[in-house]
């Protein structure tokens, strides 16, 4: 009887602890063994599984979707995210390649050219290039993104 009850507040607590956002299993694990015995914690993972809860495909596509559009990073370092987060590595690179350089780093530098626009373009180039380079985008995808904001007249006066 203890053993139910206790699962059943883990099952709780697991459930509070997804409410806030997806969670990979990895992370629901962590939180998990260090309150519970590990029975308790295999037991409450299955049964998350199992209902559809916990599901680290699912869990990497939303993490995906959320950083491109709230905080746009390269799909290197998106993986990278998502391996901290406890994916495996198949998931995570099956995630990833889907996502387009090119058109993430195009919207990460909109945001950030606003703040540059009366800039000239050495200048430009060079905080855009810093901007770009801090959200992992590689020298290629940043030099075209750069030319193109400043072509699309994005970084002029």
């Amino acid at each position: 009887m203890p053993e139910t009850s206790s699962a059943e507040k883990a099952f709780s607590f697991a459930l509070r602890y997804l409410s806030y956002r997806p969670r990979s299993e990895f992370e629901v694990r962590q939180r998990l063994q260090g309150r519970y015995q590990n029975q308790v914690t295999g037991l409450v993972i299955a049964r998350l599984k199992q209902q559809g809860l916990l599901d680290d495909k699912a869990f990497a596509h939303a993490w995906s979707q959320s950083r491109i559009s709230s905080r746009p990073r390269s799909a290197l370092l998106i993986r990278r995210e998502l391996l901290r987060k406890g994916v495996d590595q198949e998931t995570a690179k099956a995630e990833v390649a889907t996502l387009d350089d090119e058109t993430s780093a195009y919207d990460a530098a909109l945001r950030g050219a606003k703040s540059l626009s009366r800039e000239d373009y050495t200048s430009f180039r060079r905080r855009m290039w810093g901007y770009l380079y801090r959200r992992g985008y590689g020298k290629g995808v940043i030099l075209r993104t750069v030319r193109r904001l400043w072509e699309d007249g994005l970084g002029k006066v």
